[in-house]
């Protein structure tokens, strides 16, 4: 059994303009020690998928369908005690920015020290501990003194480890590191993700790694999911995602990529700009900015196609280049609603 299973996920913000689909039927797995990948441009959906999998939306956010399911337990619609219980204990989350996610006003140690005493049965001196304990497990130095700072004390790589040894102290199953390397510098960000996969790999925890970084999932990631528009365009292994990019997103994701073999010429940024989750077409809603979109990708959305074992995504090309090498045939239904659209 997999550790995380989310299934059709569907969750949306009801504003006065409307209701925004940010989720839409999103289904992955997670399984023990295995870090998850998840890229894509901002108001893709990443962030959102996290939230809610820990249940903490916005206010005017609600999960409106689909499951999700720790170790076979559902935790839509369980409640705010069972919750309470599996936030920290079970699934545990590093925001985006260190700074704003400390409280100002209080210590490190305190905040530290809290965050253990609420989610574990240690008293005040055991939980000033195990803080001590997290701080040298990150690699902060003297752990004590910095105890006793407050977090504009610290520098922002600083501040980042801190918010890494509060999501590990209880533990937890599954770590959620929401662009955790963000406004940080080159340094910083390597130390930072070469201390994540340390970590990972001592204390066994699964990761879900959000990012539109595509260097950080090259380096850290198994597993890849590839969102636009609050939906997943493309899942499968890293190698595959890297180096079989069957999505018009994910190539358009792999030429705005600086590399050796770019350097003196112009990037390839993907044209436009992400789509109104407001008025959503009934299309792929990738179309608009696509150089290879065919009529069908107007009016009609591709339905997820396997690849192979490790590789699936929902791009009509691929059923345009099955019905060309002859390893697809169109029935009538589809030629009907436009097969013969495909090109």
């Amino acid at each position: 059994m997999a550790l995380l299973e989310v299934n059709h996920l569907q969750t949306s913000f009801f504003t006065d303009a409307g209701e925004v689909k940010a989720v839409n039927d999103v289904s992955f797995t997670l399984d023990r020690g295995k870090v998850l990948g998840i890229v894509g441009e901002s108001g893709s959906g990443k962030s959102v998928t996290a939230y809610s999998i820990m249940q903490i939306l916005a206010g005017t956010g609600k999960i409106i369908g689909g499951s999700v399911k720790l170790d076979g337990q559902e935790l839509v619609g369980a409640g705010e005690k069972v919750m309470k219980n599996i936030r920290g204990n079970k699934i545990s989350i590093i925001f985006q920015d260190p700074m704003t996610s400390l409280n100002p006003t209080y210590t490190i140690g305190k905040q530290l020290i809290e965050a253990i005493m609420l989610h574990t049965p240690r008293n005040k001196k055991q939980a000033k501990e195990r803080a001590i304990e997290m701080l040298k497990l990150v690699n902060v130095n003297e752990p004590e003194k910095r105890m006793k700072q407050y977090p504009y004390e610290h520098s922002g790589g600083m501040r980042q480890r801190v918010m890494i040894a509060m999501a590990l102290a209880c533990e937890p199953d599954i770590l959620i590191a929401d662009e955790p390397t963000t406004a940080l510098d080159v340094t910083i960000q390597a130390q930072i993700l070469e201390l994540m996969g340390q970590l990972q790999e001592e204390l066994g925890m699964a990761i879900i790694m959000i990012t539109h970084d595509l260097g950080v999932v090259a380096q850290m990631c198994d597993e890849v999911i590839v969102m636009y528009a609050g939906s997943i365009c493309e899942q499968g292994t890293a190698d595959e995602i890297f180096y079989n990019p069957r999505h018009e997103y994910t190539k358009g994701l792999m030429r705005s990529i600086p590399t050796a073999d770019t350097a003196g010429h112009r990037l390839q940024p993907i044209t436009g700009t992400p789509i109104d989750l407001l008025n959503m077409p009934e299309g792929c809603p990738f179309a608009p900015r696509c150089d290879n979109a065919m009529k069908i990708c107007i009016h009609h959305r591709a339905e997820r196609m396997q690849i192979n074992d490790d590789h699936a995504a929902a791009c009509w090309m691929n059923v345009k280049k099955g019905v060309e090498d002859g390893s697809i045939e169109i029935d009538s239904e589809t030629a009907t609603e436009g097969g013969d659209d495909l090109g």
